[in-house]
């Protein structure tokens, strides 16, 4: 299987604004943000559906989701995160974190053709890294 784009983060080869990392699992802001603080939550296997992964490995992308989640309710005093796990846009399981306070926000959609504001990301992900 060739790498993903996520696997390319994960092994330094695609820059990343990270905000959480352990032996298992890599959290990092979405370039494209559908909502501010928009994160998304790998496990450092490549395994394309997150009902494939083994147990272990769901168990350690699920609590570094709760983490994460966490740390963004914190820091940017949402009321609600969101979770979507799509599965379609990178053959690497994933979970995408939403911050958002209103249904049109967790509802938001993308725009994969915006420019990313990599100093903006960078600075939400040095507030956000732990």
């Amino acid at each position: 299987m060739e790498d993903s784009i996520f696997t390319k983060i994960i092994k330094g080869v695609v820059p990343s604004h990270k905000v959480y990392e352990d032996d298992q699992t890599l959290a990092f802001l979405d370039i494209f943000p559908a909502v501010h603080g928009q994160a998304v939550v790998v496990p450092k296997t490549q395994v394309e559906f997150v009902w494939d992964l083994d147990d272990e490995t769901y168990t350690a992308l699920m609590l570094t989701a709760n983490k994460v989640a966490k740390r963004l309710r914190e820091v940017l005093g949402t009321k609600y995160v969101g979770v979507k796990i799509e599965g379609v846009d990178v053959p690497h399981a994933h979970v995408k974190l939403y911050p958002f306070n209103t249904v049109a926000e967790y509802n938001a959609q993308q725009d994969m053709s915006a420019e990313p504001d990599h100093e903006a990301l960078s600075n939400l992900s040095a507030k956000l890294a732990f």
